[in-house]
């Protein structure tokens, strides 16, 4: 079971000085250049073929452009973002994700004042992404599948690994603590407390379970068939 703390992640200022962004996870492009490209306003893609990323923004300003990038973006905190693409103004408001091209002329306004949003790149033809906003429950906890990414907006809530997916003889409990799955940011098994924008990685085996009271952004990249 991974997770994502929000608090350890490094910000990354935009070069407008519009905000800054923190990525949460990307996948690396099959034929990606050297070097590292930026969040938000920072520089175009090309270093991967996916990115799930939160970005603060304390100001209007342009947007960078992705070339052969989609986009979803969605405010997360705050009350409305006035998005421009390619002229036409959309006004978007709290956890309603609204998709646009890459390749638009974009730029924001704030109108209510500063505001957070999570942002879902994919580049067409290779992935597809989609978020949506769900209302959890102490009672029915919400399960994160293989190529899900569930990331806490607001409340209180734990994270357990399921038994979803699980074979005969595979280690569960601290066991489980020295097998791959379970390197570089993973977990003990066991409810763990999630802080507010943590993210959770889904997976088809101890699929992670949610338990809480609040809002959780599931963030689903679906490869695209050839």
């Amino acid at each position: 079971m991974e997770i994502i703390r929000y608090a350890e992640l490094k910000a990354q200022p935009w070069r407008n000085g519009g905000g800054v962004t923190r990525e949460l996870a990307s996948q690396p492009a099959a034929t990606a250049p050297q070097g590292r490209t930026g969040q938000g306003n920072t520089g175009s893609a090309g270093g991967w073929d996916w990115r799930v990323s939160i970005a603060e923004l304390s100001k209007a300003g342009d947007f960078s452009a992705f070339p052969g990038m989609d986009r979803v973006l969605t405010v997360v905190e705050g009350e409305l973002l006035l998005l421009s693409v390619d002229g036409a103004e959309h006004p978007l408001e709290k956890y309603r994700p609204f998709r646009f091209s890459g390749d638009a002329a974009a730029a924001g306004a704030l109108p209510t004042g500063d505001i957070r949003d999570l942002n879902v790149i994919t580049r067409n033809g290779a992935f597809k992404g989609y978020t949506s906003i769900i209302e959890l429950s102490k009672k029915r906890a919400h399960p994160l599948f293989e190529g899900q990414l569930g990331i806490l907006l607001q409340g209180q809530a734990t994270v357990s690994p399921g038994t979803a997916g699980d074979e005969p003889g595979t280690p569960a409990g601290p066991a489980a603590e020295n097998t791959p799955a379970n390197a570089a940011g993973a977990v003990a098994a066991g409810p763990r407390t999630l802080d507010r924008y943590d993210a959770v990685v889904g997976s088809d085996s101890a699929t992670p379970e949610i338990l809480g009271r609040g809002f959780l952004a599931v963030v689903s990249i679906d490869r695209v068939a050839d």
